[in-house]
């Protein structure tokens, strides 16, 4: 396989080392590269977030119809709708634990039985776990979506999740700052219901890390670069001028043994 179009490495002998740096670095900063992640397209979620208080009558429903949450990477491109659920007890709210659960809201049914409302698990990212332990465990416990909502700190930053093996319900992750304050109001006693819609393609995510890294890389290969043309420099120096040396003691050699005493 040849080398890409537009990408030629020029060098004069003894060129496989920055060759292989060259090819290292092209590869590394491919979006086809083996086991990244970045060539894939990332979808973000329009939602449509409405607050109850039950008892009372009072309805206020806010539509936001912008870029507010990202689909994970292994999860179905569809709609879902439910009632938010946050996982029951102090310090489940990351649904680490494989025995937690969720309080789910029930309507009254056919014949006079109660029903559970369709609803969508309210997870906060960390505790331990990954992405994929916490959507599995909302889909086991019967909910139709998962809303993961980030680190504390990170504001309404949001990540495209990979979470393969889980990819049976809706995931999404949304900013801390909205998950927070949905959460706060469903402590109030507030129920708060949340559409979920496809929303728009975008291109390769490229987050600070993969910058960082990007950085990091590009820095040490150029720095093994310099440091080899150096190297390689240098050798080539010294060995003219040992070439150079055993020229001029060749030269006078001959000199005197053409030099007659007699």
């Amino acid at each position: 396989m040849g080398p890409p179009l537009g990408a030629r490495v020029f060098c004069c002998g003894g060129c496989a080392f920055p060759r292989l740096l060259a090819w290292s670095f092209l590869l590394a900063l491919s979006p086809h590269a083996p086991g990244s992640r970045g060539a894939e397209a990332v979808w973000t979620a329009y939602l449509n977030v409405s607050w109850r208080v039950p008892h009372t009558g009072v309805n206020r429903t806010v539509w936001e119809l912008s870029e507010e949450g990202v689909y994970g990477q292994d999860s179905p491109l569809e709609p879902v709708a439910g009632v938010l659920v946050p996982p029951d007890g102090p310090g489940a709210l990351n649904a680490c634990n494989p025995h937690t659960n969720f309080t789910v809201p029930t309507v009254s049914g056919d014949w006079g039985n109660t029903v559970q409302v369709s609803w969508l698990a309210l997870i906060q990212r960390g505790g331990g776990c990954t992405f994929a332990d916490k959507i599995h465990l909302a889909y086991e416990r019967g909910a139709s979506g998962a809303v993961i909502f980030n680190f504390p700190g990170t504001r309404n930053e949001v990540i495209p999740m990979s979470h393969p093996g889980a990819g049976d319900i809706v995931a999404i992750m949304i900013g801390n700052l909205k998950g927070t304050k949905i959460l706060q109001s469903i402590q109030r006693g507030i129920q708060v219901t949340m559409v979920i819609e496809v929303g728009k393609k975008h291109g390769p995510w490229v987050n600070h890390y993969s910058i960082f890294l990007v950085s990091v890389s590009f820095f040490i290969i150029t720095a093994a670069t310099v440091g080899y043309f150096i190297f390689y420099s240098a050798r080539r120096l010294r060995n003219a001028r040992a070439q150079n040396r055993k020229q001029v003691c060749d030269g006078t050699f001959f000199q005197f043994k053409n030099i007659s005493l007699y």
